[in-house]
């Protein structure tokens, strides 16, 4: 076994992937001081498993990362892989060559690997103690290792030789076994002090089992007793059930009885409602027949009367020649005509006059309508001048803001201007004492305090300007956050941005007392939508849904604004708490006002805002109409509800968005004031750090001045003047500060005046609408233009009428005349026809006045007939109301009973519900049901003598108790016996017999346990006695070839020397020290302490190589051991490195040319801008070369 490669990455200086290989032999390092050649010796001691920061020459775990270079950037991991040579099976594992990896990030993540599997450092070093390696690493022999030997203690030297003979995983074995001993000695005292427990618990645990056992005997008694009890009592009840049972049937039959009668009644009125009925039909036909009959006869007499007219008539000479003169009908159709020649003229004047009236009604909607739109530009103006009367209330507060900064700037001016004139007086007196003195003076710069005390007002300027410009950047970002969200409206935005006669959300058009948002928006949300958009009237909704539909632009909740409303009624009066909903609300401008505000009162003339709904539940008892609403938006009707939590909605985002403007002008005034101050605090600092530079200067020229007493007093007066200087500018500049402030007044002064002037200036005062219209008057004009404008329409289109109307009369009366020529032609003729009509008129006569003789008896029987059926019709009568009488009676009768068989019912009920309830108590308290319960226990079974409890006294003698029949009285007793056993047996604990058996048998199960943990703790002391065995072994004979080595290797090193190790405690293999005796040749000392610095070095490698000689290892590092020899001592120790070169693997950092002489291999490192860089050479190629 021996190292065959060994590769860095990221490692200390290794920077880049650097591979060293390796042979068996003797491999030197070689490079000058500072190269990186130990770093070889820690990489693999690092791989191997060393956790030791300091071991590793570092500080912290992290050092061995590359930390980079002023070319190179630091690594972020350091990786070594180690690959070692097994092909004769030295380390435990089934491969020939075994890789070793180690990787640690910059994070502290740590991953070790054996052949690129991950493992555990645990792992490794297991691997490698099998080979001798051990976690104390002493086959490394790094700087400084030499010391550690030397001034290490009798038990550490043993140590290194356990190591190196293999006794640590003896020990890693006894170690093991001793905690696993430690482990059981207290689970075994666990044990003990259990099973003491325990049998401590048992016997009170007992006599609970036995009184347990009682109590479940006399448990059964009261269980069987109140089962035969409840049984009964189940029997008792459904007997009671059946005989109400029985009632109620004869009940239902005396109903149905009942039934009958009331059916034959109603049969018999509805035969007498019919007989009724049938006369009121013939009464109604007679009264008919009647009518007609004297309508006949009145008809037949005014026949007779017409005849008699007639024959008269006929009888008359010929009226041919009375008829209208043909020739006067002309004259009158031409008068007719010549009328409305003249109405046509009066129907052209008739519309001009109604052309005047429209061009007048258009002119007064013409003014209406400039009415209206000036009372909006009014309306607008109004908004526009509160908006100014913000920015200007913002001027004045920043104006406010300058001054405040000015007055503070003018008394730190005042201060500095007090300060300069004290330092003026200082100095005056010290030119007067300069003047009679050469004393040295001293003294510190006066301005320094001012110009930290300028520094500090500008920083803080600065630090207040700062944070007025970051709140005002958040308060745009929150406003124009909040407008974005009000911008969000789907389809309310597209009807807004399509300006369809839409007026606006409504939500935007209302202004909300505070506190009332909440309640208002779940209000509008209940009646219709917050966000819902309102129209003008019913057109522009219909516009607007047909450009929803076009655009696809989404769906829209829409109002409108024209709605008539209902009727007012009268408001209840409401508590003290409770408010209407349109007290809270009022508009944010006019057209609000006269347009959404309507719709919106419309909507909430029901809903009342309360604290909580839950206390003024009493108000829907009082008007079912009423929409209760709470402060946090609860919403309670008689017929639903509404409630919980919702995200804020368009009136809080409206509300937030004002609240944001609000802010937003705070403030900019409070960023301009901030920016005024920062400005007077820079200007100050500037001057006081002017002032401070002067008196510096001033201060030094003064102390290095002093050995003259003239210069002295100059530079004293020219620092008076300066002095005097910088007051003079303090005081120029407290002028200029004071300027500003009379400045700042006046703009002030100006911002107040704006105002008033502002406050003064109303805009319905200006001259644009210095016109004042009454728009209800111009309404009122408009609609007595219209009015007059119809009234005219109504003169045109009668005149118009009247001439049609003379016209056909004109034509009448032309075709009249006409028509009286021929009628004159005609009248001849008819003379005879009337002869003929007045013989016929004559004989009618006659025939009439029989026909009325007959219709006036006709007329007298219907009459009779009508008389007869009028008193039938009352008689009927009387007994239909003796009919009705006698169906009350019954159904009253029927009613009771129904009433009655209901109580039955109910009662039945409430017997069938204690039935179950008894049932339910069987079933759920004793797990009996109902039939079970009877055949079992009923009062019918015969009862069972009660059980004998265990450790009662039986007498043998006395016969077996017999069953006994059930008696209810004698059950209550055994009842109330066995409460009163169970009373006397106190508290009874039931799980005492299961806890009790479960008890025993855990004492078993711990006593079984208990005796397992002695035999184990008896293997465990055998474990370690053997252990200790081997270790003594195994120590001793390492111990031995140690020694033997030593005294060998010591007497090489030191020629007439005499060295040996001693234990410390011969008699106690297992933990005595080791003791180094030296002496070399010549001297009688003994002790390590007091030899010379070589002497100790070399008893050190003669320790270690007698180490490595009686116990070698597969390979050995060593760093620089024999830089503090001689070179005598050189040439034996390397004699040495070539004995162990033959066993075991040597790599030797050096710097000795005779050591590299005997190596096999060779290393050259260099370092190259922090970075290592390795050169190899094999030397016995070279050699033979």
């Amino acid at each position: 076994m021996h190292l065959k490669s060994l590769t860095l990455r990221g490692f200390k200086s290794f920077a880049s992937a650097t591979t060293l290989e390796f042979e068996p032999g003797i491999t030197c390092v070689v490079g000058p001081n500072g190269s990186g050649k130990s770093n070889v010796v820690d990489a693999i001691a690092w791989v191997m498993g060393e956790q030791g920061a300091k071991s590793l020459r570092g500080g912290k775990m992290d050092d061995v990362i590359f930390a980079g270079t002023s070319g190179k950037a630091p690594l972020g991991r350091a990786e070594v892989i180690l690959t070692i040579d097994n092909a004769d099976g030295a380390l435990n594992i089934d491969y020939s060559e075994v890789t070793i990896s180690r990787t640690l990030f910059r994070s502290g993540g740590s991953e070790y690997a054996i052949n690129g599997e991950p493992c555990r450092l645990l792992d490794v070093q297991e691997l490698l103690s099998d080979s001798g390696i051990g976690r104390e690493m002493h086959v490394i022999v790094g700087q400084g290792r030499l010391d550690n030997v030397l001034h290490a203690t009798p038990e550490d030297r043993r140590g290194f030789i356990e190591e190196a003979a293999g006794v640590l995983k003896h020990r890693k074995r006894k170690e093991k076994a001793l905690r696993k001993l430690e482990a059981m000695n207290a689970n075994l005292t666990r044990l003990q002090d259990l099973t003491h427990e325990l049998r401590r618990q048992l016997k009170p645990l007992g006599r609970q089992a036995e009184v347990a056992r009682r109590a479940q005997v006399i448990q059964t008694d009261v269980r069987d007793s109140r089962l035969r009890l409840l049984a009964d009592d189940l029997v008792i009840l459904q007997a009671e059930l059946d005989r109400e049972e029985a009632d109620e049937a004869l009940l239902r039959t005396r109903r149905s009885e009942l039934d009958g009668q009331l059916a034959t009644a109603r049969g018999r009125e509805e035969t007498v409602e019919q007989a009724t009925t049938d006369d009121a039909s013939a009464l109604a036909q007679v009264n008919e027949l009647h009518t007609r009959l004297t309508a006949l006869r009145e008809r037949y007499r005014g026949l007779i009367n017409l005849a008699e007219d007639r024959a008269r008539h006929l009888h008359e000479p010929d009226a041919a020649a009375n008829g209208a003169d043909p020739e006067q009908l002309e004259a009158q159709a031409q008068l007719a005509l010549a009328s409305a020649a003249q109405l046509s003229e009066e129907c052209k004047q008739l519309q001009e006059t109604l052309k005047n009236r429209e061009e007048l009604s258009a002119q007064a909607e013409q003014r209406h309508a400039d009415a209206l739109s000036q009372e909006q530009r009014r309306a607008r103006a109004l908004s526009q001048h509160r908006e100014q009367a913000v920015r200007l209330q913002g001027a004045r507060d920043s104006a406010s803001s300058k001054i405040q900064a000015r007055d503070a700037e003018i008394v730190r001016l005042t201060e500095q201007l007090g300060d300069a004139t004290a330092r003026i007086d200082e100095l005056a007196r010290k030119v007067d004492e300069l003047g009679s003195a050469t004393a040295e003076s001293s003294g510190q710069p006066l301005d320094e305090l001012a110009k930290h005390a300028a520094k500090a007002n500008r920083d803080e300027a600065r630090e207040a300007a700062s944070q007025s410009s970051r709140e005002a950047a958040g308060i745009d970002a929150r406003l124009d956050a909040l407008r974005m969200s009000l911008a969000e409206g789907g389809g309310s935005a597209a009807l807004e941005n399509a300006q369809l006669h839409a007026l606006g959300v409504v939500s935007d058009n209302l202004r909300i007392e505070a506190g009332y948002e909440t309640a208002i928006e779940a209000a509008l949300q209940w009646s219709a939508d917050a966000d819902a958009l309102a129209v003008a009237d019913v057109a522009s909704a219909v516009a607007a849904l047909a450009h929803l539909r076009s655009s696809q632009a989404g769906r829209a909740y829409m109002v409108i604004a024209d709605t008539p409303r209902s009727a007012p009624g009268g408001r209840a009066n409401l508590p003290a708490d409770a408010r209407w909903a349109v007290d809270v609300i009022r508009p944010s401008d006019e057209v609000a006002a006269s347009s959404v505000l309507n719709v919106v009162n419309e909507l909430l003339a029901h809903v009342v805002v309360v604290p909580q709904v839950a206390t003024f539940v009493d108000l829907l008892d009082q008007d079912s109409s009423l929409v209760l609403v709470s402060a946090d938006g609860d919403i309670l009707t008689r017929s639903a509800a509404s409630g919980g939590n919702a995200a804020a909605g368009r009136l809080h985002i409206v509300a937030a968005v004002e609240q944001a403007e609000s802010d937003q002008q705070r403030i900019r005034a409070a960023v301009e004031s901030t920016a005024a101050a920062l400005t007077s605090a820079e200007d100050a600092f500037r001057l006081a750090n002017d002032a401070d530079v002067r008196a510096k200067e001033e201060f030094a020229a003064a102390r290095s001045s002093v050995a003259d007493h003239n210069a002295a007093v100059a530079l004293a007066t020219s620092r008076l003047d300066g002095v005097k200087a910088e007051a003079q500018r303090a005081q120029k500049a407290l002028e200029q500060a004071q300027t500003s402030r009379v400045a700042d007044e006046a703009a002030l002064q100006q911002a107040n005046e704006r105002i008033e002037a502002h406050q003064a200036l109303d805009p319905a005062e200006t001259p644009e609408f210095s016109e004042k219209f009454d728009v209800e008057a111009l309404r009122a004009a408009v609609i007595e233009a219209r009015q007059v404008e119809t009234q005219a329409r109504l003169a045109v289109r009668t005149a118009e009428e009247r001439i049609a109307a003379y016209e056909s009369r004109a034509k009448d009366l032309q075709a009249t005349a006409s028509a009286e020529r021929e009628a004159r032609a005609q009248a001849l003729a008819a003379a005879a026809e009337r002869r003929r009509q007045a013989k016929v008129a004559t004989e009618v006569l006659a025939v009439a006045d029989g026909a009325v003789n007959q219709l006036e008896t006709a007329v007298a029987k219907s009459a009779a007939r009508r008389h007869h059926l009028t008193n039938l019709a009352a008689s009927r009568s009387q007994e239909l109301a003796t009919l009705r009488a006698t169906i009350r009676e019954l159904t009253d009768k029927i009613e009771k009973l129904t009433t009655d068989v209901h109580r039955d019912e109910i009662a039945r009920a409430e017997q069938r519900l204690r039935v179950e309830q008894l049932e339910t108590k069987s079933l759920e308290e004793y797990g009996v049901g109902p039939e079970e319960l009877i055949n079992e226990y009923g009062p019918q079974v015969m009862v069972p003598p009660s059980a004998i409890a265990a450790g009662d006294e039986v007498d043998p003698d006395a016969p077996a108790p017999e069953p006994y029949p059930f008696v209810r009285a004698e059950q209550e007793k055994r009842l109330r016996q066995a409460e009163k056993q169970m009373a006397l047996l106190g508290r009874v604990n039931p799980l005492a017999l299961e806890e009790f058996t479960a008890m025993e048998e855990r004492h078993t199960f711990l006593n079984t346990q208990l005796e397992d943990l002695k035999r184990s703790r008896k293997d465990l002391l055998d474990i370690v006695a053997e252990v200790d065995e081997r270790v003594q072994q195994v120590f001793a004979e390492a111990f031995a070839d140690v020694q033997r080595e030593f005294t060998g290797v010591f007497e090489r090193l030191f020629p007439g020397g005499e060295g040996r190790l001693v234990l410390t405690e011969p008699n106690d293999l297992l933990n005595t020290g080791i003791e180094v005796e030296a002496r070399p040749a010549g001297k009688k000392v003994k002790r390590l302490s007091l030899l010379s610095g070589g002497e100790r070095s070399l008893t050190a490698v003669a320790f270690l190589v007698s180490l490595f000689k009686a116990r070698p290892s597969p390979f050995y590092l060593m760093d620089e051991v024999e830089a503090a020899l001689d070179d005598v001592n050189l040439g034996r120790l390397i004699g040495l490195m070539e004995e162990l070169r033959g066993t075991s693997q040597l790599l030797i950092i050096t710097h000795q040319k005779r050591t590299m002489e005997i190596a096999d291999a060779l290393y050259g490192v260099t370092m190259r801008e922090g970075v290592t860089a390795v050169i190899s050479q094999r030397m016995r190629e070279l050699v033979t070369t």
